[in-house]
């Protein structure tokens, strides 16, 4: 009877086997079968309703020019680090106009230069609305300085050289940005396009609350933004063509007396690096308030350039959410007004300051008030792009600090919403209300430097809101 139940034992264990065997059989023919279905759709044209052209143009100077960024530089640049360049990204939705996205490796290129740029594409021949053309300043603080650019940084005037070797760079670079728009309009083919977002930490904020203001260091526990938002562009083949992202910190890993992208262009660099012929275009988000850390060092700058690159690697090889159209663009100017301004006698009194940056402010302002021409407010362009209900984009000029890149986010989808900073201008830092309320150099100090009569009246968050939420269309907001 053993021999019995151990023989019947023995086929029932074969039979076991066998269909353990059989199912892993099946499954792995399904599974093969899916990889063959995923690979023929690989092989066969995506029905791409968009186009999209891209350009990258190098825009290293070949001459002597100031830097941007830092005041206590005395001298022209000492050199070429790493080169600079601008990208331009052209995307049509059907048989709409095209949306342009252009970055620049600058601290600040201003709304005039932008004007110019447009200008100049459209007697080319194209139609590009104000509205439909957003312009990105990466921020590097080792990029040339441009006209109008914080007029009173280096507490001096500059020489008549040093004045014409910038303006000489301007149009320069005019020229170029011009160039790398119109080719990316011409270039435009069948695309198909993705985005995710991810997550980078090494921003931190800092702004620090001492007993005796706010001091610029780490503050662990400050605001921070750490999303890395990235757009994928694929050709009908799969093939990837350019990606866009952007993150919410200052470039300012270096300070030195060369050209250097910072952080953002050894970014773009080790994703070109690992995806040759791609077009890496990176944008900056609400990050005035934030810096990255550890800083001071060439390896720094590119330990955050390769923490980017690896997020986005990561996000580009799984599965991201189509981007629809079609896309709606909107602009809307506000005006943002200055606080209380000084009477002559206290402009007459700043002139004689100790600090060089002050008393050349106040000599300035001192002769536009005695004319009466002190403006009362600054204009100030909010953009917002919505692709159709997948993806909400909002554009805001100047040093945008963090809170309105959360406030943007909490008020609509944070799940469709990607906010960036430093567009279409650079006039100066935006403080949030909590910003104002407590002061510092991002509040009061840096107005000087960027040529404003005095800083910001209270409320400027609110009216920057506002303007916002009449563009953002009415899919995109929380239902409260």
């Amino acid at each position: 009877m053993d021999a019995v139940k151990t023989l019947a034992n023995h086929r029932l264990s074969r039979q076991n086997n066998q269909m353990i065997a059989k199912a892993a059989l099946d499954q792995s023919l399904k599974l093969a079968m899916a990889a063959g279905m995923l690979w023929l759709l690989g092989q066969m044209p995506c029905m791409a309703d968009w186009r999209a052209g891209a350009a990258s143009v190098n825009i290293t100077p070949t001459q002597p020019v100031r830097l941007g960024g830092y005041g206590n530089r005395t001298s022209e640049h000492a050199g070429v680090e790493m080169p600079i360049h601008a990208k331009a990204l052209a995307l049509t939705w059907d048989q709409e106009a095209p949306a342009m996205i252009l970055t620049v490796d600058n601290c600040a290129v201003p709304a005039a230069l932008r004007g110019e740029v447009l200008s100049r594409i459209n007697k080319a021949g194209w139609e590009l609305s104000d509205s439909r053309f957003s312009l990105h300043s990466s921020h590097t603080h080792c990029a040339p300085t441009l006209p109008g650019v914080r007029p009173f940084i280096f507490g001096r005037e500059l020489s008549i050289e040093e004045q014409l070797h910038i303006q000489s760079y301007a149009e320069t670079l005019t020229a170029k940005l011009t160039e790398a728009v119109i080719h990316a309009l011409n270039d435009q083919q069948p695309a198909k396009l993705d985005w995710s977002i991810g997550k980078v930490k090494f921003a931190m904020n800092r702004r620090f609350k001492t007993e005796t203001g706010i001091s610029n260091k780490r503050n662990f526990s400050g605001a921070v933004d750490h999303a890395l938002p990235v757009l994928r562009v694929t050709g009908p083949d799969g093939k990837l063509r350019v990606i866009y992202s952007s993150y919410a910190c200052h470039c300012t890993t270096l300070a030195i007396n060369k050209i250097h992208p910072d952080w953002a262009g050894c970014f773009q660099k080790e994703l070109e690096l690992r995806f040759p012929g791609v077009i890496a275009m990176t944008a900056i988000g609400c990050g005035a308030d934030q810096n990255p850390f550890p800083r001071r060092e060439l390896s720094h700058a590119v330990l955050h350039g390769v923490e980017l690159a690896k997020e986005a690697v990561r996000l580009i090889n799984l599965p991201m959410k189509p981007v629809t159209g079609p896309v709606s663009c909107a602009m809307k100017e506000v005006r943002l007004p200055y606080d209380t301004l000084p009477d002559v006698p206290a402009w007459r009194q700043r002139t004689l300051d100790q600090n060089r940056k002050t008393a050349m402010h106040a000599s300035y302002y001192l002769r536009q008030a005695e004319m009466e021409k002190i403006p009362r407010a600054l204009p100030y362009k909010v953009q917002v792009w919505a692709f159709g209900d997948s993806l909400l984009t909002i554009n805001l000029p100047g040093e945008v600090v963090v809170d309105y890149g959360l406030r943007f986010k909490e008020e609509n989808d944070p799940a469709r919403t990607w906010v960036n900073a430093y567009t279409n201008d650079v006039p100066c830092y935006i403080p949030s209300q909590r910003v104002w309320d407590d002061g510092g150099y991002d509040a009061d100090e840096s107005m000087i430097v960027y040529g404003h009569p005095t800083r910001f009246a209270i409320g400027i968050e609110e009216i920057i809101a506002r303007a916002v939420a009449e563009l953002v269309p009415g899919g995109y907001k929380k239902k409260r």
